[in-house]
């Protein structure tokens, strides 16, 4: 049986780990946004020029792109058996630009999870992770500003695919393993 899901959670939630480990469970690729844009700015392709020209003017890449980079890589063989999108849809105008794709292929997603977190939690962990990695602009505002931000623009989202019977929440504190198998238990749910 293939999947089509997406994982959604903010910055410090652990959604890029978790889509991994459930990527590697599943069989199926990971696909996120912020490697498409590597992958099309290192090809040097139409739409990595696009990303690039936006991209280094500090601004980020318009929903056209994105959706394009995501329709290419919806059309590649490898996700026939399924796929998890992470970091994409960030708004409803990619929501509804994700149905017509997937609908394009006869297809729908099979459920959205979404990792949640205290926000306390969520700030140590961001604050943990700009000192391990030495990243300067990572403040303690800007980590705050980031999580606002995500709450703001996400919680549209995640009413709509709850409406639609697809949100999954899973409690995302605790070490990565309890966390990968709380979401391995809810897409079980969803498997059968």
């Amino acid at each position: 049986m293939s999947l089509r899901l997406v994982i959604m959670g903010p910055q410090g939630s652990g959604k890029g780990t978790q889509a991994s480990l459930l990527a590697d469970r599943l069989g199926v690729p990971t696909i996120s946004t912020g490697d498409l844009f590597r992958s099309h700015m290192s090809a040097g392709d139409d739409l990595g020029q696009l990303a690039r020209g936006y991209t280094a003017r500090g601004e980020l890449v318009p929903d056209d792109v994105t959706n394009a980079m995501v329709r290419r890589r919806l059309d590649h063989p490898d996700v026939a058996d399924g796929f998890i999108l992470d970091g994409y849809p960030r708004n409803a105008a990619q929501v509804a630009e994700l149905d017509r794709i997937l609908a394009d292929h006869g297809a729908r997603l099979d459920a959205v999870i979404e990792l949640t977190a205290d926000r306390d939690e969520l700030m140590a962990r961001m604050t943990r992770r700009a000192e391990l990695e030495g990243r300067e602009d990572d403040t303690a505002d800007a980590i705050a500003r980031r999580l606002d931000i995500y709450a703001e623009r996400t919680a549209p989202l995640t009413a709509a695919y709850a409406d639609r019977g697809l949100l999954i929440t899973v409690d995302g504190t605790g070490e990565i393993e309890e966390i990968a198998e709380r979401v391995a238990v809810a897409v079980t749910g969803v498997r059968q």
